[in-house]
């Protein structure tokens, strides 16, 4: 098959003044689009290779781009228009079942998002923040992955991508900054669709 780049469900400018149209337009121009093209080039190069060998020496690139895609094609839903902006339902947590699960989980908003920033913030290097559905369990779980390394071990529910590229042109060299900001962009809404489809054994990965 072949990998194309999702419009975004909103205007590149409609998450600002907490991401600017700047970042977002970069963002998903032009990094984004560097994983489809990439990720497109080494599934064309693995059909046509010949010997284990060379299909090996693309398993990397697979799973860079591939991660990118999924990664970026995630984390765009799990964003929307600040509604402390009157703009969308951004940073908006309504009652249900994924609050319930939540508060269940973390004791209260406030502290989700303090242990999902600190974990987050460790990162070292580039990678990604999650709140992910434990498949066993069905508990929510905080967890981070390297670089572009979907996350395999929960099912993603929430996704906050810490590469530079995401933050560096409006907060710098601040991550804290980003990462505080960015819970007014929270699509809280997506984030219940995904928790309610991870119970029935639905991974939003997998729709891609």
């Amino acid at each position: 098959m072949t990998h194309t780049l999702p419009d975004l469900p909103y205007s590149y400018d409609a998450l600002e003044p907490f991401i600017s149209r700047q970042i977002m337009e970069l963002h998903h121009k032009k990094h984004h689009q560097t994983y489809v093209n990439s990720l497109n080039a080494a599934e064309a190069a693995y059909a046509k290779a010949s010997s284990p060998k060379e299909r090996i020496a693309l398993q990397a690139a697979l799973k860079f781009n591939g991660g990118g895609h999924i990664n970026h094609s995630l984390f765009w839903k799990n964003l929307a228009p600040a509604a402390s902006e009157g703009k969308g339902n951004g940073g908006a947590l309504k009652d249900g079942p994924f609050k319930t699960a939540l508060l269940e989980a973390f004791g209260s908003l406030d502290a989700f998002k303090k242990e999902f920033n600190t974990t987050t913030a460790g990162i070292q290097g580039s990678g990604w923040g999650w709140l992910g559905l434990n498949p066993q369990t069905k508990k929510l779980e905080i967890a981070t992955t390297s670089n572009q390394d979907p996350l395999l071990t929960l099912v993603p529910i929430i996704g906050v991508d810490v590469w530079e590229h995401a933050y560096y042109l409006q907060y710098l060299n601040v991550k804290a900054d980003y990462l505080s900001a960015i819970w007014s962009v929270i699509n809280f809404d997506e984030a219940e669709a995904r928790y309610n489809a991870a119970l029935g054994g639905v991974d939003p990965a997998t729709k891609l």
